[in-house]
């Protein structure tokens, strides 16, 4: 059975690096996409509506917005 060999620091340090920016998108974007839903939530029972209209509405747009940070993000770090 081969051996297997030790990762240096380097590439330990950079995916645990990698683990790390990763996640933090993806806690950005659930914060977003919660505050849109919640808003429209709210919204809706403050002004209610026959139909949940805010609740799409901001949930839908803030889905685009956290793909759109994620995004400009992710592309930011790859220069």
């Amino acid at each position: 059975m081969p051996e297997k060999k030790p990762k240096s620091p380097e590439k330990t340090a950079k995916s645990l690096n990698d683990y790390a920016k990763y996640s933090n998108l993806a806690i950005q974007m659930v914060v977003i996409i919660l505050i849109g839903v919640i808003g429209g939530m709210k919204l809706d029972q403050w002004l209610k509506p026959g139909f949940p209209v805010f609740t799409v509405v901001l949930s839908f747009l803030s889905v685009l917005l956290a793909l759109y940070n994620s995004l400009k993000d992710f592309l930011r770090q790859k220069k």
